[in-house]
């Protein structure tokens, strides 16, 4: 899979990119992340990506013009075009089921909001979609776009080592719910005991066991997710 990120702060992501698991996909083949400076397709000696809004308001927009001019060069960049995405707090709310989605694909160009957003030019002749990872603002959607690639990339084949627990894990479409509680060694630690059941080797009731546990969890923290289920 081929990921072009337009941001105004590439210098943002190259460290978590090239750490851990996305840096093992990138040195694996699995993935390919090109970061592309959007001040770099400005005409002006100045490089100005942003401007006033027309009829007044506080704070300023991307430009057309520049992203535009990207989101065409970065496209030839590449046998074939990607399905372009604008991160913005006024998208649809980026989940798991829309992750899997965007894993099928051959290739994505993020385009990154700033400031107070971009010119509506762009939501309506440009981008094919926008994307929200949440009911809150950052300062940039070069973080917003790092997390959705984050989310994408670890369910390519052969990035996760075990890809089985990408299927168990919360969010997943087999388990719409969140994971119940896990323990690991040692088995007492400060008064504190593992429950019997995981100790006992009856896998048929451990299971059973771990499904009303994730049902409880849910139900405690996120009884929406019942719901939808």
């Amino acid at each position: 899979m081929r990921l072009d990120v337009i941001t105004l702060f590439p210098e943002i992501l190259r460290g978590p990119l090239d750490a851990s698991i996305l840096g093992r996909a990138q040195r694996g083949g699995q993935a390919e992340i090109h970061l592309h400076q959007l001040r770099d397709y400005t005409t002006d000696k100045h490089r100005t990506v942003d401007d006033k809004p027309y009829g007044g308001g506080p704070g300023m927009l991307l430009k057309c013009e520049p992203i535009f001019a990207a989101v065409q060069d970065v496209q030839a960049k590449a046998e074939r075009p990607g399905r372009v995405i604008l991160l913005t707090p006024s998208g649809p709310r980026f989940d798991q089921a829309k992750a899997r989605e965007l894993a099928a694909l051959d290739r994505i160009v993020f385009v990154c909001g700033h400031y107070e957003g971009v010119d509506e030019r762009v939501r309506e002749h440009l981008v094919d979609e926008e994307l929200c990872i949440g009911d809150f603002v950052l300062t940039n959607g070069a973080l917003a776009a790092l997390v959705v690639i984050d989310a994408v990339v670890r369910l390519l084949p052969n990035v996760v080592g075990n890809e089985a627990s990408t299927q168990s894990e919360s969010f997943s479409a087999e388990r719409p719910w969140l994971e119940g509680p896990q323990y690991t060694r040692p088995d007492g630690f400060r008064g504190w005991r593992v429950p019997d059941i995981l100790l006992s080797g009856h896998h048929g009731q451990i299971e059973k066991w771990s499904e009303q546990q994730s049902r409880l969890r849910t139900e405690q923290l996120r009884p929406d997710l019942l719901k939808e289920a």
